[in-house]
């Protein structure tokens, strides 16, 4: 799409550079995946920085969304592209461009206050965030996404001038040169006659950044530039499996007897327990990344003991959303690929949960779940990943909220070209994801199982109850920041000072209308007494009509009511 040239970099360039880079990505992920052959060769590059970046995508549009007047500061935005690439990352690559954007930030929202930044600041910035992820990875390799970061630093320190266009071109043309130069730094890269497909996506990230100050989309890069003369060519016409299996045989020799296991999570720990994690992990693999800062991190290994690595993050913090991927068959650390691959389910439910306690509830109903802390949405590649973990014919979807209708749609899209028949039921909250999952039944035919499903959904009313971060306007008329609101079917309906009052407030709305059976979910922060006092008030109030209480953790909001 056409930009408007501009030579500052503000909130709205950051959107921008977003925007233009998941779709730089999107057009660049298969084939980056097909010249991954480093650190392993699995094939995944492209679709990790893709991830990776929808994440940033998302939580900066989320900045802007919350803005009713005027438009978040640069700081603002930045920090948010950041936070989204930390807790969306995947992958060795994915998880070093988001340390990359880490350090971009950490220059650029130093004064908060700043609208925008020139090309001096930008030239810090990509210096600055080439440093930061060298010193993120344990055992820096020459040759990598890390090669590829410092040159674009070095030739943007090399730019005159205050333009930003002229910057982002300097850092994007050394990009590209070292680039080019990859197979000469890594054998393993010369023998498949690519280029290291995390500096390729870089390279279309810096372009991306490039077409957002000057309007001008770069000249397209592939792995062909720099192709080894007589190497196998690793983006050959479709159906020509001779480049993929000339890296398979590469990585073969270099690589054979490596770990077994990716092993990523998001980690809750101080900068002491974090440090001596590095040293544990490092003990246990390889490919150790672990970036982020201010209490949040994201740490990625390759071992043999998947275990032990989640066990040592237990001991530094708190670790979450932690993925473990076993190394498949045909890739270059198992020799399992003559094991059949474990025959598939009939069917399986897959949903969006928000917090510890429902996930584990979900899960004893047979669910596959993924977990939505607050603020932190999951992107539709989460969604997929879990559709192909659930490993089944037939997948019933539960987005479980209003806001991912669209994104559980992108993935149920996207795993339907796979084969998998997928159904989505546009739940708008856990509860009514539980009343979905309360019918279920597996043996049925799948479109009467569907229906089933979505029936008891939308028969279940839903509220939830929240404190209100900052002032606004609501149905219900103002609110100040620290109010208590009852929300129901998604609208602010209720405005109190106490709790447990206006939880009841809430609930005695929707039953006034009618009900049989009530659910409540608990926050890790309701009052002690909120379950109790809500019990007693349906048992004395509202003649046979049951209540059931759950505990959902840290889920965002104190209270969730459900309504069947």
């Amino acid at each position: 799409m056409a930009q408007v040239p501009q030579t500052f970099f503000d909130a709205l360039a950051v959107r921008t550079w977003c925007g233009l880079a998941l779709e730089s990505l999107g057009r660049a992920r298969e084939e980056i995946d097909a010249i991954n052959v480093y650190p392993v060769a699995d094939g995944d590059t492209g679709t990790n920085l893709y991830l990776t970046v929808e994440s940033a995508v998302a939580a900066v549009e989320a900045v802007f969304t919350a803005y009713d007047v005027g438009r978040p500061t640069l700081a603002d935005a930045v920090r948010a592209m950041a936070h989204g690439a930390l807790i969306g990352a995947r992958g060795n690559s994915g998880t070093i461009l988001a340390q990359l954007l880490r350090g971009m930030a950490q220059v650029l929202a130093t004064d908060g206050e700043t609208a925008h930044t020139d090309g001096p600041g930008l030239r810090l910035a990509l210096r600055h965030a080439a440093d930061s992820a060298r010193q993120a990875v344990a055992h820096p390799v020459e040759g990598t996404v890390l090669t590829v970061a410092s040159a674009a630093a070095d030739a943007a320190g090399g730019a005159e001038g205050d333009d930003c266009g002229a910057v982002a071109r300097a850092a994007y043309e050394g990009a590209r040169a070292a680039l080019a130069a990859t197979p000469g730094q890594l054998a393993v890269l010369e023998r498949a006659g690519v280029v290291d497909a995390g500096g390729r996506g870089l390279v279309a990230v810096l372009g991306a950044l490039v077409e957002t100050f000057t309007g001008e989309t770069v000249a397209a890069v592939s792995g062909v530039h720099a192709r080894v003369e007589g190497a196998p060519h690793p983006a050959a016409a479709a159906g020509d499996s001779a480049p993929l299996a000339a890296a398979e045989e590469c990585a073969d020799v270099l690589q054979a007897g490596g770990p077994a296991f990716e092993v990523i999570y998001l980690l809750e720990a101080d900068d002491a327990a974090v440090a001596r994690l590095r040293e544990r992990l490092d003990t246990l693999g390889d490919s150790l990344v672990v970036v982020g800062g201010d209490g949040l991190w994201n740490v990625h290994v390759h071992v043999d003991d998947a275990g032990a690595a989640v066990e040592a993050g237990v001991e530094a913090g708190r670790p979450y959303r932690i993925r473990i991927t076993h190394f498949g068959a045909g890739d270059v650390h198992t020799t399992g690929g003559e094991r059949p691959a474990p025959e598939r389910a009939q069917r399986a439910v897959v949903a969006v949960v928000p917090g510890e306690g429902l996930a584990g509830l979900y899960t004893e109903a047979g669910a596959t779940t993924v977990l939505a802390r607050p603020g932190e949405p999951p992107a539709s590649g989460e969604l997929v990943e879990a559709v192909r973990r659930a490993h089944a014919r037939e997948v019933v979807l539960l987005p479980n909220d209003a806001e991912l209708r669209h994104t559980a749609a992108a993935a149920a899209e996207q795993v339907r070209t796979e084969g998998i028949r997928v159904a989505l039921i546009p739940t708008r909250s856990a509860v009514q994801g539980i009343a979905a999952l309360a019918v279920h039944e597996p043996e049925r035919r799948f479109d009467e199982d569907v229906v089933s499903m979505t029936s008891a959904a939308g028969a279940t009313r839903y509220a939830e109850v929240a404190v209100a971060e900052r002032q606004s306007w609501t149905m219900a008329g103002i609110c100040q920041a620290g109010d208590v609101l009852g929300l129901i079917d998604g609208d602010v309906a209720v405005i109190g000072s106490d709790v447990t009052a206006t939880a009841e407030t809430v609930l005695d709305r929707m039953l006034s209308a009618g009900g049989e059976l009530v659910t409540l979910v608990l926050g890790d922060e309701a009052p002690e007494a909120i379950a109790e006092h809500l019990e007693a008030r349906v048992r004395e109030a509202y003649l046979a009509v049951d209540t059931v209480v759950y505990r959902g953790g840290r889920q965002g909001a104190l209270l969730l009511i459900g309504v069947e």
